[in-house]
């Protein structure tokens, strides 16, 4: 593995950069998506029921088949890449965001009401700083989730290092597929591991010391 990692080690780092890359952008744009979702449910809480069906049923849909579904809609490359990834981010990223809105003491709401804050504020400056914590768990859960499901949109052509993982498997048998396949699946873990502990201090840094837990 090392020799073939030797051998292109300019290509390897672009890849990992392309993996990291996408799976960033998803989560990112999943986080607003899943906030601006968990706050409607909030608002509306007969919908808690709903989106935590869809939530669970879309953690059982195979990201191959929902590959393979895009693909007849936009094509093949990095779009349906993102587009996979962010799907199943947004899932486990909505399930906290609510648990944490909802964790929200209603006295202290009830509170910021009664001192004449607008409902934005209330939610800016109460809400969401309460529930940060329970948030960003989801995010962490959500971002190291998708870097195994970004590895499979290699399928549908996507960027990053599960081309190396599927060339490897489909030459399985020939000089250096061992090797590919392995640099593309140990190269994920670590990538996943360095952006992990990014969220740690994240949270550390984002955190209320009093609501630390």
């Amino acid at each position: 593995m090392w020799e073939f990692i030797r051998k292109q080690p300019g290509q390897l780092l672009y890849n990992s950069y392309q993996h990291a890359s996408l799976v960033i952008q998803a989560v990112v744009l999943a986080t607003v998506i899943a906030v601006a979702l968990a706050v409607v449910v909030i608002r509306v809480p007969r919908l808690a029921g709903v989106a935590n069906a869809i939530s669970a049923i879309g953690l059982t849909i195979p990201s191959f088949a929902l590959l393979g579904l895009l693909i007849p809609l936009i094509g093949i490359g990095w779009q349906p890449a993102l587009l996979a990834v962010c799907f199943y981010a947004v899932l486990p990223i909505l399930r906290n965001a609510i648990v944490g809105l909802q964790g929200v003491e209603p006295t202290l709401v009830e509170s910021a009401y009664g001192m004449g804050m607008s409902p934005a504020r209330v939610l800016a400056r109460i809400e969401l700083p309460l529930a940060w914590p329970v948030i960003l768990a989801g995010i962490r859960v959500s971002m190291q989730m998708s870097f195994g499901i970004a590895a499979i949109s290699a399928y549908v052509l996507g960027p990053g290092l599960g081309t190396y993982i599927f060339s490897g498997l489909s030459n399985i048998g020939g000089a250096g597929s061992v090797a590919s396949a392995l640099t593309g699946t140990i190269g994920v873990v670590i990538i996943a591991l360095v952006v992990d502990g990014l969220l740690v201090l994240l949270t550390r840094a984002t955190t209320s010391k009093g609501i630390r837990v």
